[in-house]
């Protein structure tokens, strides 16, 4: 878990720095039936939200834990990321994350093994929920950079 919790970093750091400074014309821009970057990683706000529920309540809840979907569309309609200014965008998706890392820090070997039930009944483990996270951050912040 240690090199995916370096990368997690890394791409935070990295591209907390990085994302303000993007022209909000190209934040902004939008073509049809996709999301804007600036909605993306609004999107990425609403899953560090949902993830970080998750990678608490596993700790606690009854197991197998059960994964709640949620509706990723709306959510993106619903928060009006679209006009958020870019600052304020990039602050709290930095915080989420920031608190992210420190439960991916803490967490016990044990855990790592904790089963979560998917809503097709397949069957996960909390290492992979984990590790998948960083690489679902790692595919969208390369969206938002093309």
């Amino acid at each position: 878990m240690q090199n995916v919790i370096l990368k997690f970093e890394q791409l935070l750091n990295e591209n907390a720095i990085y994302f303000p400074t993007i022209d909000n014309a190209v934040l902004e821009v939008k073509k049809p039936g996709k999301w804007s970057k600036k909605e993306i990683l609004g999107h990425l706000v609403d899953s560090a939200i949902h993830n970080l529920v998750r990678f608490t309540e596993i700790n606690y809840l009854e197991k197998p834990y059960h994964h709640r979907p949620y509706s990723q569309i709306d959510l993106v309609n619903l928060n009006q990321y679209q006009t958020m200014d870019i600052n304020e965008l990039v602050q709290l998706w930095l915080s989420l994350n920031k608190q992210i890392i420190r439960i991916f820090k803490n967490v016990n070997e044990k855990a790592l093994d904790y089963k979560i039930i998917m809503i097709d009944q397949s069957v996960i483990d909390l290492k992979f929920l984990m590790t998948d996270y960083v690489e679902h951050l790692e595919y969208h912040i390369n969206q938002i950079k093309s």
